[in-house]
Formats: C-alpha cells, structure tokens, sequence
C-alpha cells in the first residue's frame, strides 16, 4: 500500500534559505488537518532532536516519521567525515523515532556552489565534475551510506537537486553507476528530474531498481522556459513557482503512479512543493494537493 506524507519544504523550511517560517508546531498540525501520515523531519533542529519529545509531538498527530534530508559536502573529501557525522546523528534519530524502515536522504548543500545555482535547469557538460571529483563524490556518498547501515541499521538514498552537483539525468547516471547498489539507494524526485532535463515516467522507470523513496513535485514548464530565457538562479526559479501545486505543472503524475504500482512499490509517497518563506499558503496548498492525490487513487 502506498501511504501519503509531506515535508517540512512545502512550509518553506529548505536549506540555505533564510526567512521567517512557521514553527513545527505549525507545520504539523497543518500535515495533519490536510490529510497526510507521515513527515519527513526538515532541517536538523527545526523539530525536537529528543526522541521522547519527538514522538511524543508525532504520536499526538498521528504521523509517521520517514526519512530526513541530510546535508552533506561529498565533493570535498576533506569533509567526508563531518559528512558522515551528521547523517549518522540523524539517522539514530530516525531509528529511534521512525524506525527501521525509514530512510537517510541525502543530498549535496543546495544553493552553495555559485556556478551550478546560477545555471540550475540549463547545466552543461562543462559545469560538472571531472573525473577525479566523480570519484571523491562516490567515495563520500558510500563512506556515509556504510556508516548509517552500520551505525543505525537504516538505508540511504541519494537525492538529486538542482543547484547541486547531481542535476540532470546524464549525472544521476553517472553517480548510480559509481556507487553500490546493496548500499544506496535513489530518492527520485519528480520535480527536480523534470527541471533538471528529464522525463519523470522515464526515468523512474530507467532507474525502478535504485528508486527506495520518492517524492511528489510538480514542474511549470511556462516558468521553466522564462527561467532559462532570462537566466534565472535556482533560488530565483523556485521563488518564481517553477515547482507549482501537484496537477498543474506537466508531470504526468498518473503515469509516474502507474510506474509505481508495476514496481509493486509499498512506500512513501512524499508531496514536496518546494516554496520559499511567505510564499502563498502552505496549508491551502497542501489541502489542494492532497485532494488531487485523493481524485488518483492514493
């Protein structure tokens, strides 16, 4: 059975973007009153980092905890350690709170690397990694994947992201193909595959081995187009609705289910409408796309 969840981004809680966001206090109830089990965590720090306390304020609303984005720096092998720190310091919150299938979500510091922000939906061959860097990257990743399962028990998946170092499909190829399947796994996002380059049905089912986790996000090719005639940075991208409500970008969201439901998938589904702080209304925005996942079956 799939199950429905959100996350903390469709409030505005991403990282590397500064403004004044809800509390989690807020951004729980409103999972909860919009129809959704579970969450992912966010930011480390945004929600209770005790267990007790976590559970408590989750077991109050119902929801499951998931799996959490971890900010990691895989490009740079003088920081595979810290790297590694943090995904293992989330990943025994998981454990503890989440249990043992929920998942380690990790992903390059959005919005950090001036050359892939300021060209994100348009990279090109020569703004990504050589093959040295290739190597380090898929070194980190491992190192970390190995540390959560050893430390934690739990899996890792990688998430590609605009405005990091894995984008478009041609460099989620390249990293799945330099890492091992036994220990990480693909969080396929929608959204961010589509503004990368991709087609969301395709791909999915090119990489339906690697997909552990996935998240639900739309994609307004209008304003794709404008970001790339006048050159927009990712940040400025999103700011502008490049990711729209489910239903009203061109993702074909029941093809990607029908891919889901072949694969005999029996995970999340985790609805990220990315926004940045005091963008529109996060709740109206989740109602609405929970209520368009209701009308396709899920």
């Amino acid at each position: 059975m799939i199950r429905v969840a959100n996350a903390p981004c469709s409030w505005g809680v991403i990282e590397n973007i500064d403004g004044e966001r809800g509390t989690y206090a807020t951004v729980l109830n409103e999972m909860q009153q919009t129809g959704y089990e579970g969450t992912e965590l966010g930011d480390w720090g945004f929600m209770p980092t005790d267990p007790h306390a976590l559970s408590g304020e989750l077991a109050r609303r119902k929801l499951a905890l998931l799996g959490s984005w971890v900010s990691v720096a895989l490009h740079d092998r003088n920081r595979h350690a810290e790297s590694e720190r943090d995904a293992v310091r989330t990943a025994q919150l998981l454990a503890q709170v989440g249990g043992p299938h929920s998942v380690v979500v990790l992903g390059n510091d959005p919005y950090t690397d001036p050359v892939r922000t300021r060209h994100a939906g348009r990279i090109r061959p020569e703004h990504g990694l050589s093959d040295e860097g290739w190597t380090v990257f898929a070194q980190g990743a491992e190192r970390v994947a190995r540390a959560v399962r050893r430390e934690s028990g739990l899996r890792t998946v990688f998430h590609h992201h605009i405005g990091t170092w894995v984008e478009t499909p041609a460099e989620i190829e390249r990293f799945l193909s330099l890492t091992d399947p036994e220990v990480m796994g693909l969080c396929f996002d929608t959204g961010h595959y589509t503004f990368g380059g991709g087609d969301a049905v395709e791909g999915l089912r090119r990489h339906a081995e690697r997909v552990w986790h996935v998240h639900f996000k739309d994609h307004e090719p209008r304003v794709a187009e404008r970001s790339r005639e006048q050159g927009w940075d990712g940040v400025t991208s999103v700011a502008q609705g490049v990711f729209c409500e489910l239903g009203q970008g061109s993702i074909d969201f029941p093809g990607v289910l029908r891919e889901l439901q072949q694969l005999d998938f029996r995970g999340w589904i985790v609805v990220e409408q990315d926004v940045l702080p005091g963008m529109g209304s996060p709740r109206e925005s989740a109602r609405r796309n929970r209520e368009y996942l209701r009308g396709l079956g899920v």
